[in-house]
């Protein structure tokens, strides 16, 4: 029989880790100090950028283990990162319990349908993300704004100085300290190119 392992994350406004471990003490699992893994994160953060998750998931669960979450936000920042975290918790061969949930393994061959109630969330999410984004490029287009990265005016400035004064481009890049690659792209570029 594998042991059993709990993640809490204590988010701004939420409640403490001995509340949450009460709680999974309360629904039936015997969680020993050791294995009871907790870090005060945002709800925002991605499961795979909380330092204590990954060390948990990467480090500590194997074949047979359960992880007792309270909630299923506790998994990740939004539909696709829970999925995720779910996907990689199977493929470790771990028992996924998320007590907000009637399925109480989400891991197993039984948890099948709610991976797939998942999987058609987030591609709602997924393409939510894409329209908004799409959305978003077309007003800025239309309030006449420049979309993408600023160009440097200053180094243009910088290059076509050097160049005006018979300089060669790897020359201009030593004495600049810029990438021989900025300088051949600002080489013919004209003040005028970057308004």
């Amino acid at each position: 029989m594998g042991r059993t392992f709990a993640y809490c994350r204590v988010g701004s406004g939420e409640s403490a880790l001995d509340d949450q471990l009460s709680v999974i003490a309360a629904a039936g699992y015997s969680v020993v100090p050791y294995r009871a893994v907790g870090e005060s994160v945002g709800a925002l953060v991605p499961a795979s950028e909380r330092p204590a998750f990954r060390t948990l998931v990467e480090h500590k669960l194997e074949p047979g283990d359960t992880l007792v979450v309270l909630k299923l936000d506790r998994l990740g920042c939004d539909s696709i990162d829970v999925q995720q975290s779910i996907a990689r918790l199977s493929e470790i061969g771990a028992s996924v319990v998320s007590l907000d949930l009637p399925m109480h393994d989400l891991a197993s061959r039984g948890g099948h349908p709610l991976h797939c109630m998942f999987e058609a969330f987030a591609e709602l999410e997924r393409g939510r993300r894409r329209e908004r984004t799409r959305e978003g490029l077309a007003r800025a287009r239309r309030q006449g704004k420049k979309l993408g990265r600023p160009v440097a005016t200053d180094t243009t400035e910088r290059v076509q100085a050097l160049k005006d004064q018979g300089v060669s481009q790897s020359a201009a890049a030593a004495r600049s300290g810029l990438s021989i690659a900025t300088v051949k792209r600002h080489w013919n570029r004209r003040l005028a190119d970057t308004e």
